[in-house]
Order: structure tokens, then C-alpha cells, then sequence
């Protein structure tokens, strides 16, 4: 009888464990979930899960600079960067994952929002590698606004704080709709968002800002 080949997926393994901790760390929280949960769950050895990720603390930041930096990524920098506009992407990136909520049926909240929410005072390299994933994505919403203006187009806003708005106010919507299980706040905060215009003085905000606080 011919032996049976012993398979050697190293990688696969990682990405198995990276697979559910992200599962976890969404569904539990990080201080939640255990490395006894994780392993039983990735079907993996403690050799096997420390030979790829030293601490939970590693696997957490692996987490975060691998897996939600790329759903980011994926979720709003490449179809804002594809839009026809800043304003046309982060429209179109609101009304699509609305829609993906509400088909799913139910809200985890948004995967760097709900680790910052978290993480953010509890360790500084966990604080600065969320604050990276945010800096990057408000950068590129920025940098988009920018390429529309060298088109001729956004000649009042101000890049950088449109794109700090954007992201606030996704972020915020995420957090009302995970709280109460409504995906609606996010089709709301984007009608309120079209309806700013950020210029480089700021009195359009400074005008609605006066009528909110009345």
C-alpha cells in the first residue's frame, strides 16, 4: 500500500487562522476571543498557530494591517478611485453597502470602526496601525477630490476636510446601524452629506453649523 502524502500548506494554515480570528475579532471583539476558541475553530495546534503568529497581539495586528486594511481597500478606495468623481464613488460606495446590509439582513459594523472602537486606548501599536488604515483612506477620498479639480470640477471643496467627512460620517452611520440593526442610517447621513459643500473659507459649514445648534 502506497503511503499517504502528508500535505504541508504553511500558508494556507496562516490564512486559515487569519480566516477565523478576523470572523472572531468582528463577531466577539478581540479581548473576547481566546487563542483556545481561535485554535479549535482554525483546527490548528498551538505550534502551528505560534510558529505564524508569536502572540495574539501579533495575530491581531496581521488582522488589522492585512485584513481590514484590504477590506477598506476594497470597500471604498478602489470604487471611489474608479468613480467618475469623489462625490459619484462615495455616493455609490454608501448606497451599495446600504444594500449589501440590507440583503444580508443584519449589521456587524464596519471592521476598522468596531477594532478602533476597541483598540484605539488599549495598546499604541494597535492605536497606529487603525490610524494608518484611516489616514489612508481619507487620503485617497482627498486625492480623488483633487483629480476632479485639476478636471475642472469641486472648485469650493476643500479636499481634505470633504474627505474627513466622508469618512467620519460612513463611520458614524456604521455605528448607529449596528446599534440598531437599520442600515437606513446610512442612506440618511449620505442625504445629509450631499447636501454640504465644503469651500476652502468653510462658511457653508459654518452657516449649517449655526442652524443645527439653534
Amino acid at each position: 500500500m502506497a503511503r499517504k502524502k502528508r500535505t504541508n500548506d504553511p500558508e494556507g494554515m496562516r490564512r486559515r487562522v487569519l480566516d477565523v480570528a478576523e470572523d472572531f475579532f468582528q463577531a466577539r471583539g478581540y479581548h473576547a476571543s481566546s487563542l483556545g476558541d481561535l485554535m479549535a475553530a482554525a483546527g490548528v495546534t498551538g505550534g502551528a498557530l505560534h510558529h505564524h503568529f508569536p502572540t495574539k497581539k501579533a495575530l491581531a495586528l496581521a488582522v488589522i494591517e492585512e485584513r481590514v486594511a484590504a477590506a477598506v481597500r476594497e470597500t471604498w478606495i478602489e470604487p471611489v478611485l474608479a468613480a467618475s468623481s469623489a462625490r459619484e464613488g462615495v455616493r455609490a460606495v454608501f448606497e451599495a453597502v446600504a444594500a449589501e446590509l440590507e440583503e444580508q439582513g443584519y449589521v456587524r459594523g464596519c471592521p476598522l470602526n468596531n477594532l478602533a472602537h476597541e483598540l484605539s486606548l488599549a495598546d499604541d501599536e494597535f492605536r497606529l496601525a487603525l490610524a494608518n488604515i484611516f489616514a489612508g483612506w481619507r487620503q485617497a477620498i482627498a486625492d480623488k477630490v483633487r483629480a476632479d479639480q485639476t478636471n475642472g470640477g469641486e472648485g469650493g471643496t476643500d479636499p481634505d476636510r470633504f474627505a474627513a467627512l466622508a469618512v467620519a460620517a460612513y463611520s458614524g452611520a456604521m455605528s448607529m446601524a449596528k446599534t440598531s440593526q437599520d442600515a437606513g442610517f446610512l442612506r440618511e447621513c449620505l442625504k445629509e452629506l450631499e447636501s454640504l459643500q465644503l469651500s476652502s473659507g468653510g462658511s457653508t459649514v459654518r452657516r449649517r453649523r449655526r442652524v443645527l445648534l439653534r
